[in-house]
């Protein structure tokens, strides 16, 4: 049997030793898992010559989190963003309008619901503690864990089987957010301060696609719940458009 291949994105950092480093958090290798795939890991190291190639071969797309998005890439002046990777930027662009236009399933985990919402046209709060009212501290690096806030759903279709319940609590580590929606995502839950935290895209004839701001890799252990749920739906979808069957 065919195995499901996965295209997850990468950061690159450099070591203590000079050298460059692919990292990727074991939890979302284990939520490939979950989702019945195997991964293929893409990084800005890669040309794009042979990022097309392997991209040929991935039945789905995983946005994952990591550097700030370049204010550039949505129109905007440096104000508060941080760390930035616009060789990153370019990799998941050009990832995402593949995916979009082969109606492949998407995936976007924190960095990657930013990415997917800039790349359809939205912008992006730069840094939220100092662009928005701080009624919550989501900017958590250290203990994202220890850490959670209540997430409000309403109207969701494509993540509807997901949340199955219309409020939950998450983890959330994360100095920036959705501030302009693109017109071609539909927000779904919000946290109690009104950021958008899922997103879904329902363009005619599109695939499964769908955004959350939290980190659900980080609790992908837990063996039933929302975050489980998410990345078992996603593989299901990623099976279903390979048979080129409808989607949700």
């Amino acid at each position: 049997m065919t195995e499901t291949l996965i295209a997850v994105t990468a950061p690159v950092i450099e070591s203590d030793i000079g050298m460059p480093r692919v990292v990727l958090e074991a939890g979302y290798l284990q939520a490939v898992r979950v989702a019945g795939g195997l991964p293929l890991v893409f990084s800005p190291l890669d040309n794009e010559a042979t990022r097309d190639r392997m991209f040929r071969l991935a039945a789905g797309l995983l946005l994952t989190g990591g550097e700030d998005v370049d204010p550039a890439r949505y129109g905007q002046m440096s104000d508060g963003a941080r760390t930035v990777s616009p060789e990153r930027d370019v990799m998941e662009l050009s990832l995402v309008e593949q995916a979009l236009e082969r109606a492949m399933p998407v995936l976007a985990i924190c960095r990657g619901v930013q990415i997917l919402n800039v790349a359809l046209g939205g912008t992006l709060y730069q840094d939220l503690f100092a662009q928005r009212d701080a009624e919550i501290d989501h900017d958590r690096y250290r203990e994202f864990d220890g850490h959670i806030h209540s997430i409000r759903v309403d109207g969701a279709e494509r993540l509807d089987d997901v949340f199955q319940v219309k409020e939950f609590v998450q983890n959330s580590a994360h100095h920036q957010g959705i501030r302009d929606l693109s017109p071609d995502l539909t927000a779904v839950a919000w946290a109690p301060d009104g950021l958008v935290e899922a997103v879904e895209y329902r363009a005619e004839g599109s695939a499964w696609t769908c955004g959350v701001q939290w980190h659900p890799e980080r609790k992908v252990e837990e063996g039933t719940g929302t975050n489980r749920r998410l990345f078992e739906v996603f593989g299901r979808e990623m099976r279903r458009a390979a048979r080129g069957a409808p989607g949700v």
